[in-house]
């Protein structure tokens, strides 16, 4: 889990940010600020990795609430609405830089970012992924664990205390989360369409409206809001004629 704060004197901003961080389950909201100075007390008794952080604040600016706290080894992402601040982010060493209005798959973009650099992949003999060719899972059984098969998974389903894989005409229920099963999956074959649904995007048949409809599966899942466009756009390259 990453925990975050949002440092930035606009509520609007604050109420968008709020918004994307909430729909990814790897990040942890924690707190909010519109006063810079307020935000740095709150720094010196928490564990933050990530701080959304705008640049034109009065008082105090983003890159200077960089320079005051630079020595906790924080991770940032600026937002602003002024591109022209971008170059001096990047000499801060941040790790990315969204411009106002942020889309929801730039945000993505972002984050994977982050991802990337707190859970850095193994190297070469380290623990491999689930790029492997199955996995093992604990299930909601007492004592009971199964292999799955990574070609057989048609979807996965985020419940309440559970994970519910559904492979091969089967439905395993594992004591895991979305978190962690999202973050080992390989990404080149599943996709997350909304909080709760993550699906193979080799099972896929069709698209209908805002839903999908995957290969033997009798219900269609819903595409939600937030994924639709980052979903899209992933299958538009797959098209013959994606038009305009």
């Amino acid at each position: 889990m990453i925990n975050c704060i949002i440092v930035d004197d606009e509520a609007h901003a604050i109420e968008v940010l709020t918004h994307y961080i909430k729909s990814v389950d790897q990040l942890n909201l924690i707190a909010s600020f519109t006063k810079p100075t307020e935000a740095i007390t709150f720094l010196g008794g928490q564990h933050i990795d990530l701080i959304f952080l705008d640049i034109h604040m009065p008082t105090l600016s983003g890159l200077e609430f960089i320079q005051t706290v630079r020595h906790k080894n924080y991770n940032f992402i600026l937002t602003t609405a002024y591109r022209e601040f971008a170059s001096n982010g990047f000499d801060l060493d941040v790790i990315d830089y969204l411009v106002k209005p942020i889309p929801f798959p730039r945000f993505l973009q972002a984050i994977t970012k982050v991802q990337k650099t707190i859970n850095p992949m193994p190297q070469q003999g380290q623990n491999e992924s689930m790029d492997a060719d199955y996995f093992i899972v604990k299930t909601a059984s007492k004592s009971k664990m199964v292999k799955i098969y990574v070609k057989d998974i048609d979807y996965i389903e985020g419940m309440k205390n559970y994970v519910a894989f559904h492979h091969n005409g089967i439905r395993t229920l594992a004591l895991t989360t979305m978190k962690d099963i999202e973050e080992k999956l390989p990404e080149k074959n599943f996709m997350r369409i909304q909080k709760s649904f993550i699906i193979a995007l080799n099972k896929i048949v069709a698209i209908s409206g805002n839903q999908v409809i995957l290969k033997d599966i009798s219900s269609e899942i819903l595409i939600g809001e937030t994924y639709k466009k980052n979903f899209l756009d992933t299958l538009k390259k797959q098209m013959i004629n994606p038009g305009t």
